[in-house]
């Protein structure tokens, strides 16, 4: 009740004012509770391979359109860009889901797309049909990319991060992220969203030349992006190379991992220790790959079994994931069933529980809560 708060509060207050060397304490006691909110927050502790007493949860996608605080805003912020581009706006959008299910994580509102405009590259989302901008095809389209300075382009994210920082305090972990090159260079290459990929294919296959001049430049301004992130209070970086699961294995060593690594080398240069994920969809087939890009955690998708990818990739990547998102859409004996299986899975040794691929919208809350209790409750 409200005595244990003000103890807590009193607590606190005085071993903050009075820095004394720290006593050991009983695991599940009360002190060790608030000995333990002292320290760094659980997932960026898992996610550095640390020992943890319990499997850290988030979702991709968790701030958005499953709930109904997001699709309130939508009606007062009308433009995906001025929801993702506005910090106040930003920050409250990125804090709904941890208000509501207190996950663990807490993910920047942006779009990977949102850096573009600060290369040169203009772009604009549609509610209904997504992404669009003008195409890159040419030479000389590709030689005006150029080198951004994220504080000038997107001092809106410097603010959000450090606001959720501040927000959020030691209770989460702060997530940013960015797209991998080859996936921003298929969507300045097609023009936007695309099914079948041909353009950039065509491109790679054509005039490779072109294709890794442009994605040489992505890779620069990507690195860039992904420390400036870093420097503004990001404690984990995820990098989404969401369309590389479309290429065959020669033209993804060629077109996809090289980038993805150069970005990793450049951001683990500068920040060592702060934990880098990779997340493909459609990537059962690329997950020794994955693991071996310089990051530290491969973000499986639903379709591999965690047990099968961990003896794949070895004890010494970490993973996240990966309940399928359409598990959520069930009762709650089967969510709270599937949730444990992927703990379970997992293996207890740095494991970020999350879901397979974003969640999908038309999730009831009360499931996506469910999912976050049950992991949660559960102890190593």
């Amino acid at each position: 009740g409200r005595g244990v708060m003000l103890r807590v509060f009193f607590t606190s207050v005085l071993a903050f004012s009075a820095p004394q060397a720290p006593r050991p304490v009983a695991r599940g006691t009360h002190a060790s509770r608030v000995a333990m909110a002292a320290g760094d927050p659980v997932l960026l502790r898992a996610a550095r391979g640390e020992a943890v007493e319990r499997p850290p949860v988030w979702m991709m996608r968790q701030a958005g359109r499953h709930m109904k605080k997001y699709r309130d805003l939508v009606d007062k912020y009308p433009t995906f860009r001025e929801r993702s581009e506005i910090a106040e706006v930003s920050t409250q959008i990125s804090l709904q889901p941890w208000e509501a299910y207190k996950t663990d994580g807490v993910i920047l509102f942006s779009d990977i797309l949102t850096p573009l405009p600060g290369m040169g590259i203009e772009f604009d989302i549609l509610e209904k049909s997504g992404p669009k901008m003008k195409a890159l095809r040419t030479a000389a389209e590709i030689e005006a990319v150029h080198l951004m300075d994220p504080d000038a382009a997107c001092p809106f994210v410097r603010q959000t991060l450090g606001d959720l920082r501040r927000e959020v305090g030691n209770e989460a972990t702060v997530l940013g992220f960015i797209g991998a090159p080859y996936t921003m260079a298929t969507y300045c290459i097609e023009g936007g969203s695309s099914s079948s990929y041909l353009e950039i294919k065509k491109m790679g296959l054509n005039e490779p030349a072109l294709l890794h001049k442009l994605l040489t430049k992505l890779a620069d301004n990507l690195a860039e992006y992904a420390c400036f992130q870093i420097d503004s209070g990001a404690q984990v970086m995820q990098m989404f190379d969401s369309w590389a699961g479309n290429l065959s294995p020669i033209d993804y060593d060629v077109f996809a991992h090289p980038y993805q690594k150069y970005v990793v080398d450049k951001v683990k240069a500068r920040y060592p220790e702060v934990p880098f994920i990779t997340y493909i969809a459609k990537s059962a087939g690329l997950l020794e790959k994955m693991a071996s890009n310089g990051g530290d955690i491969v973000s499986v998708d639903w379709t591999v079994n965690l047990a099968d990818a961990r003896q794949r990739m070895g004890m010494d990547v970490g993973v996240q994931g990966n309940l399928d998102p359409a598990v959520l859409l069930a009762s709650p004996e089967i969510i709270v069933a599937r949730t444990m299986d992927v703990i379970k899975q997992g293996g207890g040794k740095q494991h970020v529980v999350n879901l397979g691929h974003g969640i999908e919208p038309s999730t009831p809350e009360e499931n996506a809560k469910l999912f976050v209790d049950t992991v949660k409750a559960h102890r190593y």
